[in-house]
């Protein structure tokens, strides 16, 4: 289903755009562009297939490199609260913005 030239307007406030009708019109072409590549991907049955984690692991054998989770730093804690207007239970005490 392509977008209109009023969901473009929608799209447009919602993100604070101020487009020009011929920004506007480009940017309807563009989306509904996107739009029809998404519908050709969900046309692809993808049952069966597993999900990538790195696009190598198609064509050959790819092992994670992942580090252990290891604690390298000393706990810093109190020191870095230091200079902290307010500190209750370790937390930083910050003003209340919104009632």
């Amino acid at each position: 289903m392509p977008l209109t030239p009023e969901d473009v307007g929608r799209i447009a406030h919602l993100a604070r755009l101020e487009l020009q009708p011929e920004e506007q019109s480009a940017m309807l072409s563009q989306l509904n562009a996107v739009f029809s590549i998404v519908e050709q991907m969900s046309a692809v049955d993808t049952r069966g297939v597993e999900p990538l984690y790195t696009p190598l692991s198609a064509v050959m054998d790819v092992e994670l490199r992942l580090r252990d989770d290891v604690v390298t730093e000393v706990d810093q804690r109190e020191l870095n609260q230091r200079s902290a207007p307010a500190v209750e239970d370790g937390l930083f005490l910050v003003p209340r913005v919104v009632e």
